[in-house]
C-alpha cells in the first residue's frame, strides 16, 4: 500500500476536475437523456468525491453502483479506479477496475450511447479502466522508489556523520599520541641536562650557563609544542605546524647528540621515501631515542635506516640496556609506536638479546 497521500490542493483540484466532466457529461447528454437522473446522480457523485481520499476503495464501489444509473457518476468514477491503483495494491486495484468496468457495461446495457454500439462500448471502457490501472500502479512504483531513494539518501547522511564523528575521534587519539611521542622526546633531553646539572655542581660557570639555557630552551620548545596538539584538539589540523617527515631524522639524532647521548647515524636508503613513510620513521626514531635515554643513559646507540622504493624501508635502533632493564615490559610509547607502524602496513618489534636492546621496523616503500 503506497503511503502517498494528496495534498488539500490536490483533493480540491481533483473536485473541480470532476465537477467540470460532470458538468460536461450530463450537458453533453451521454446516452439516452434523463435530465433528473443525471442531475441527481451528478451532484451525489461529486459531493463523494472528496470521500476517495480517505475511503478510496469503499467511495470507489459507492460511485460505480451511481455510474449504472446514469454516465453523470462516470468522471468521479474512473477518477476512483485511478485514486485506488495509486494507493492500493495491485490486486485491490484490479479488483476495483473489474467492478467499475461491470458497471460501465451496465450502464451501456441499460442507456446505450448514442451512434456507438455496445461492442465498441465494451472495448473502449475495457480500455479505459486497464489504462487507469497501469498508470495509477506506475504512480505508485515512482512514489516508492522516489521514497526508497529518500530512505537511501538519509541514511547515507546518517553514515556520513557517522563516519565523520569517527573520524574526528580518530585523529584526536593519533593527536594524543603525538603528544606523547613529541613531550617525552622533549623532556627526556631537558631531564639529561638537569641531571648534568644535579651531579655536576661544580661544573664550570660557563657549563652551568650552557646547560640552564638547554633546559629553558628545551621546556619552552615543550610547551610551544603542547600548545599546538591542544590548538589542534580545539581548532583543527588546519593551525597545525608541519608534521615531522623524514628529511627531519638528522637533526633529531642532532639533538641527542647535543644533550651528550653519543648516536652513530647510518642512512643508506636510496631516495627520499613518501612523507606518511617517512613520518613514521621519525616517530620510530624519535621513541627509540627517548627510551634509551631513559633507560640507558650514556650508553651507545646506533640507528639504521636502509631502503628503496618498490621494496621494504627497514629502521633499527641498538643500543646497550642496563641491566635493571632487561626484564622491564614495554612502555606506552613502544605499544603505540607497534599500532602506527602495524596501521601503515609494516612490522614493528624489539627485544633485548645479548645485553643489547633491538628495535626494528619495516614499512612498505611504493615505487
Amino acid at each position: 500500500m503506497s503511503n502517498q497521500q494528496p495534498g488539500r490542493g490536490q483533493v480540491v483540484t481533483m473536485v473541480v476536475g470532476v465537477a467540470v466532466l460532470t458538468a460536461a457529461t450530463v450537458a453533453g447528454g451521454m446516452g439516452e437523456r434523463n435530465l433528473p437522473l443525471d442531475l441527481a446522480v451528478g451532484v451525489a457523485a461529486v459531493g463523494a468525491t472528496p470521500l476517495l481520499v480517505r475511503w478510496p476503495v469503499h467511495g470507489t464501489v459507492a460511485l460505480s453502483v451511481l455510474a449504472v444509473l446514469s454516465p453523470a457518476a462516470t468522471p468521479a468514477s474512473t477518477t476512483g479506479a485511478l485514486v485506488v491503483a495509486q494507493r492500493r495494491r495491485l490486486p485491490v486495484a484490479v479488483g476495483t477496475g473489474a467492478m467499475g468496468l461491470a458497471a460501465h457495461l451496465a450502464q451501456g446495457l441499460l442507456r446505450p450511447a448514442g451512434g456507438l454500439s455496445f461492442g465498441w462500448w465494451a472495448v473502449l471502457v475495457t480500455c479505459a479502466y486497464a489504462a487507469l490501472v497501469a498508470w495509477g500502479a506506475l504512480n505508485q512504483a515512482r512514489w516508492a522508489l522516489l521514497e526508497s531513494l529518500r530512505e537511501r539518501a538519509r541514511r547515507a547522511e546518517a553514515e556520513r556523520d557517522r563516519r565523520v564523528v569517527e573520524a574526528r575521534a580518530a585523529e584526536r587519539t593519533r593527536i594524543a599520541r603525538e603528544m606523547h611521542d613529541v613531550l617525552a622526546h622533549r623532556l627526556t633531553l631537558v631531564a639529561t641536562y638537569a641531571g648534568a646539572l644535579e651531579y655536576r655542581p661544580d661544573a664550570p660557570p660557563a657549563q652551568v650557563a650552557q646547560a640552564a639555557g638547554v633546559v629553558r630552551a628545551g621546556v619552552h620548545q615543550a610547551l610551544e609544542e603542547l600548545r599546538d596538539v591542544i590548538g589542534v584538539l580545539r581548532a583543527g589540523a588546519e593551525d597545525a605546524r608541519p608534521a615531522p617527515v623524514f628529511a627531519d631524522v638528522p637533526r633529531l639524532v642532532e639533538e641527542a647528540r647535543e644533550v651528550g647521548q653519543p648516536v652513530t647515524y647510518l642512512d643508506t636508503t636510496d631516495g627520499t621515501p613518501p612523507d606518511p613513510v617517512g613520518r613514521t620513521v621519525y616517530r620510530v626514531v624519535q621513541e627509540g631515542l627517548s627510551n634509551a635515554r631513559r633507560h640507558a643513559a650514556g650508553r651507545p646507540v646506533t640507528v639504521e635506516v636502509a631502503g628503496r622504493p618498490g621494496a621494504q624501508l627497514r629502521v633499527q635502533l641498538t643500543n646497550d640496556t642496563a641491566v635493571t632493564d632487561v626484564s622491564g615490559s614495554p612502555g606506552t610509547g613502544l605499544i603505540g609506536l607497534t599500532e602506527r607502524v602495524e596501521l601503515a602496513g609494516g612490522r614493528f618489534e624489539h627485544e633485548v638479546t645479548g645485553g643489547s636492546f633491538h628495535l626494528r621496523a619495516e614499512l612498505p616503500w611504493p615505487a
